[in-house]
């Protein structure tokens, strides 16, 4: 599979979990990838080290997405170290939830901040060495279409304005044959949100298919849009989520 080779993308988020998998997936299409981590430097290290041993390129910046300016260095970097950038997944978040009086403002500024502002500074960013092909694609949630109950406001809130950047971005960058999107994934398995968690059964039932996902599923969404095969999506949320919402 070389869909995409000669591309290079920028993997926020990318040490485990989805983002890991985005990136080995991506990589293994072809793609040069950087991924970016806060503390995990072992297993975001692990990641490009996995990618290499397959014979491609990759590299991890540190980069807190809480931070103003972590954003567009971790872009500016990868132009640097990999030769451009044609593929942004913005996966990195902070997850957050509780009842909504004991949500504090330092909660609600970081996920503001990590969830949304970081990707728009990303995409400002990278949209600047992007041309004809260029790809942005956010990791969202199964929340930005249902809420099954309370405690997850702030991911609700975060996640809906996701879309709305998603469908600006996409009127904005269109004209230049950059597309945007955004992969809303239902309950899958990882670290965050074990399937053998103390909520993995009331999530399952919510699913149509009775079961978590995997993070390579995610992946697979992404490869697809950001592969030549996606040219034509854009503006919209592609869900992931074994019918979570259905």
């Amino acid at each position: 599979m070389s869909e995409l080779a000669g591309k290079v993308a920028l993997v926020t988020g990318g040490s485990r979990g989805i983002g890991a998998a985005v990136a080995r997936r991506l990589a293994a299409g072809g793609a040069a990838v950087a991924l970016t981590y806060v503390r995990e430097q072992g297993r975001a290290r692990a990641v490009v080290e996995e990618i290499e041993a397959a014979g491609g390129r990759a590299v991890a910046i540190r980069a807190d997405l809480a931070e103003p300016d972590a954003a567009a260095r971790a872009v500016e970097e990868t132009v640097r170290e990999l030769g451009g950038i044609d593929v942004l997944v913005n996966n990195a978040g902070f997850l957050a939830h509780g009842p909504l009086a004991e949500v504090t403002v330092e909660e609600l500024d970081r996920v503001l901040a990590v969830d949304i502002r970081s990707v728009f500074l990303a995409a400002q960013a990278a949209a600047r060495h992007m041309g004809e092909g260029g790809r942005i694609i956010s990791i969202g949630s199964c929340f930005n279409g249902r809420v099954p109950g309370g405690d997850f406001v702030l991911q609700a809130t975060a996640k809906t304005a996701l879309t709305g950047l998603t469908k600006g971005l996409a009127r904005e960058l269109g004209p230049r044959g950059i597309t945007v999107t955004v992969v809303d994934p239902g309950p899958i398995d990882t670290d965050m949100n074990p399937a053998d968690g103390d909520s993995a059964d009331f999530q399952r039932g919510l699913t149509a298919l009775g079961r978590y996902g995997e993070a390579e599923d995610v992946a697979a969404a992404v490869a697809f849009l950001a592969s030549p095969g996606g040219r034509y999506v854009t503006g919209t949320a592609l869900a992931v989520d074994g019918g979570y919402t259905a």
